[in-house]
């Protein structure tokens, strides 16, 4: 029940871009078409997942015993850089038809603050390597679906007569506000279901 409470709190109540405004960039630089939030949504569930996981394993294997947790943030940013890379490298050898669906979206993930930011977190929260597992995915769902319907609802007003004052990034910006506060609607589910289910 835990990792459901964990999954439903990362996409809705406490979504990655809407809730805590981390992967801003992507988000309103990737989210024009449907597509291409929806290819970008795949390579950050992909990349977010495994940086977790090596990241977690580099905090309690080396940082942590060694003394040296004030190395974390720049010792996430050369793991998640690196990871990138390899990750590149692998992909153009073994499997170049996902290379090319991923396109530069895994480039574009190294400079994410979104992955860099989970990452910290699930240590913060202090979650063994399932759930920092769950969180990681599930707030990959988060980004991903934010980042669609921002590019469904930004394809419509591309349809839409704009006044001159709001074209561009200024209903670009109001879009994503208002976005953010229909998402502000779920904050509580996570309370009221620990209730529910009894969970302290």
């Amino acid at each position: 029940m835990e990792y459901i409470l964990i999954f439903i709190s990362a996409i809705f109540v406490n979504n990655i871009v809407l809730s805590q405004f981390l992967g801003i960039c992507p988000f309103l630089g990737v989210s024009q078409k449907i597509n291409t939030s929806l290819g970008m949504g795949g390579a950050v569930a992909f990349v977010l997942t495994l940086a977790t996981i090596v990241t977690f394993l580099v905090q309690k294997y080396i940082l942590d015993p060694f003394g040296l947790q004030y190395l974390q943030t720049i010792t996430f940013i050369l793991v998640i850089a690196s990871l990138v890379q390899m990750v590149e490298i692998v992909l153009k050898k073994v499997s170049p038809a996902l290379y090319q669906a991923l396109g530069i979206f895994l480039p574009l993930i190294t400079t994410n603050c979104a992955v860099l930011g989970v990452a910290i977190l699930v240590i913060q929260k202090d979650y063994n390597l399932l759930e920092a597992v769950v969180y990681a995915f599930s707030t990959a769902i988060g980004f991903a679906l934010a980042l669609t319907v921002f590019a469904g609802i930004r394809e419509q007003l591309s349809m839409v007569n704009i006044p001159k004052g709001m074209k561009g990034m200024a209903i670009v910006l109001v879009t994503a506000g208002l976005l953010s506060l229909a998402f502000m609607g779920f904050s509580g589910v996570d309370g009221g279901l620990k209730t529910f289910f009894g969970i302290d």
